[in-house]
């Protein structure tokens, strides 16, 4: 592999701790990949603890996805390297080359929680801002600032498939090994301590699974905080109508999810471009620990009023049975929030790929529907 310049092109790195940090940068990658003037490089790996010292371990962290691998670099060779841009979906200082001329920042999700609402990202010169909420989180909080981080309304890429055409909701659900007659729900839960899979999963599957009326796919998160193996531990509850999602990529199950069942994730809201029903499960003293780091907990513009909240693992099925009942009770708010949050979705990937090029100087200035934030 040649991880030297050739000739003139800009050198351009991704890096990544966890599968859906790569997944947001995919489709960039994908339009990276077709452009001559570009060397792109992959890193990171999957972050683990080797006594005092954090190390990445890259051996099979992009095996699940379509990249050249040509393009994937021990993280140990980055270290050793200058390059013209690092794109990260991260807020970890730990990955970075040995120097970039740029850092663009994409974020890797949308949640009410705001834990990407902080001072450390400022270490990067641009910041790829999903929409209007954010910049308003972001100003809120004395982030944007006269001389640092560029803002720019960008739109998140990794959400842009939710507004395309195309998608077979039976075929796909077929394929899953379930039936598409039946209405299906999505658990999707957030990967802090005290989420919900933790504190009562079992209970709500199996709850679920014995009124056997929906289809349930359940997708524990990919880096979770307490490492647990819910393959193992949930395979005996998977029969013809509940399936664990092994797949990394929660998009397509977010469109073929009739209801999504989560409690503090990310992906509450990307679900809010489908206007589809949500029912929250409580998690009391995971939203505590988010308030104690600092970050700006949303709970009252939108939260989970763009769902129902059930608030033990009794009032799960009852909930979702009556969201499914009355599908429209919260749309007018999910239709609010996911245009406030999603600036022009299905045109994200594209804007993010232009504001890299700017930052690696193959484009002088920010393209034209890529508007920055000022303080």
């Amino acid at each position: 592999m040649n991880t030297l310049n050739n000739g003139n092109r800009k050198k351009i790195l991704f890096t990544g701790y966890a599968p859906v940090h790569f997944l947001c940068f995919l489709p960039i990658y994908e339009r990276l990949a077709r452009d001559p003037r570009v060397e792109i490089h992959l890193s990171g790996g999957f972050r683990r603890q080797n006594g005092d010292e954090t190390v990445h371990e890259i051996k099979g962290f992009y095996d699940p996805f379509p990249v050249d691998p040509e393009h994937v670099v021990p993280f140990d060779r980055v270290q050793d390297q200058d390059f013209d841009v690092v794109v990260c979906a991260h807020t970890s200082g730990g990955l970075f080359p040995r120097s970039a001329k740029r850092r663009v920042q994409i974020f890797h999700g949308v949640s009410f929680k705001n834990l990407a609402v902080r001072e450390k990202v400022l270490c990067f010169d641009l910041l790829c801002l999903p929409g209007s909420y954010h910049a308003e989180q972001f100003r809120g909080q004395g982030l944007i600032r006269d001389g640092g981080s560029t803002a720019c309304l960008t739109g998140f890429p990794k959400a842009d498939r939710l507004v395309q055409p195309g998608f077979d909701r039976a075929a796909f659900l077929r394929e899953k090994g379930v039936d598409p007659s039946l209405p299906t729900v999505l658990y999707a839960p957030t990967g802090g301590k005290n989420n919900s899979l933790e504190t009562c999963g079992r209970e709500v599957i199996g709850a679920i699974s014995a009124l056997g009326r929906w289809n349930l796919l359940i997708k524990p998160h990919d880096h979770a905080k307490n490492q647990i193996d819910w393959f193992g531990i949930l395979s005996p509850f998977e029969n013809d109508r509940v399936r664990l999602v092994r797949d990394l990529d929660v998009i397509d199950y977010l469109r073929a999810a009739d209801l999504l069942l989560t409690d503090a994730s990310s992906v509450a809201v990307e679900y809010c471009l489908l206007d589809r029903p949500i029912v929250f499960i409580d998690v009391p003293k995971l939203l505590k620990k988010v308030l104690e780091q600092g970050a700006p907990l949303d709970l009252t513009t939108y939260g989970r009023k763009i769902g129902s909240l059930a608030k033990n693992a009794g009032e799960v099925a009852p909930a979702i049975e009556r969201a499914l009942g009355d599908s429209d009770r919260q749309s007018e708010l999910r239709r609010t929030m996911a245009r406030h949050v999603f600036h022009a979705p299905g045109g994200a990937a594209e804007r993010v790929t232009n504001v890299t090029l700017h930052a690696a100087g193959l484009l002088p200035c920010l393209p034209r529907d890529v508007e920055t934030i000022s303080a």
